[in-house]
């Protein structure tokens, strides 16, 4: 299976179109939170509207950018794997949306560790013992390369990275954090942070059965 992840849209049109040969050529598109720039129903719908002719294998979880009825949308168009699971072609794909609390509390879609922890309880309830598992999380796991700021300072969720380091997922498609572009290992999970879409940058992976290939890509 050929996934092409993309976090941190921020409601870019302009990057995806520039982007519809690669998403034509996957297999399953992964939309990794801030889907658009505090938007709600039309900026989500223009969103899934214009990748749908290219293709329409699409899974997606809200960042904490994103207003209520962006998950309700998503909902309602069978997309949305926030604190659920999806099994597609023998894969399990988990999802985790919003953020933790900022300090402004600025976002519309923030909550507590506990929120998060609940949520990835959700997620993992009912999965398939021994099945391949991917982690599609806004909110990168504490203390890797994909939750670190430009202070230096380690802003992840200690929730993510407790659930990481108990179910070890082959991969977990992050973003959130704009500076803390990477790939980065709790155990045998690759943890994976393009940086933000609109800047140019996604992620892509293969795998089948196990992960046979994981890269971030940028296209200008």
């Amino acid at each position: 299976m050929d996934i092409v992840a993309i976090p941190d849209i921020h409601g870019d049109i302009n990057k995806l179109r520039k982007l519809a040969t690669q998403l034509g050529a996957a297999d399953l598109i992964l939309l990794v939170g801030d889907i658009t720039n505090f938007g709600r129903e039309r900026e989500i719908t223009e969103i899934i509207e214009l990748i749908r002719p290219w293709n329409s294998n699409i899974l997606a979880i809200p960042g904490n950018c994103d207003f209520p009825p962006v998950a309700r949308y998503l909902d309602q168009q069978g997309l949305n794997i926030e604190a659920g699971h999806r099994i597609v072609d023998g894969i399990g794909f988990l999802g985790l949306g919003a953020a933790l609390y900022s300090p402004s509390r600025g976002t519309p879609n923030e909550v507590s560790e506990e929120e998060l922890a609940k949520n990835l309880q959700r997620a993992i309830t009912g999965f398939p013992e021994d099945m391949p598992m991917v982690l599609v999380s806004h909110q990168p796991p504490r203390d890797t390369a994909a939750d670190r700021v430009k202070q230096g300072l380690h802003v992840g969720s200690r929730s993510v990275r407790q659930f990481v380091e108990q179910y070890q997922p082959l991969v977990c498609f992050t973003g959130h954090i704009h500076e803390g572009a990477g790939i980065d290992a709790i155990g045998e999970t690759q943890i994976v942070n393009p940086g933000p879409f609109f800047r140019g940058h996604y992620a892509t992976a293969c795998i089948n059965g196990q992960l046979e290939q994981l890269a971030i890509e940028t296209i200008s």
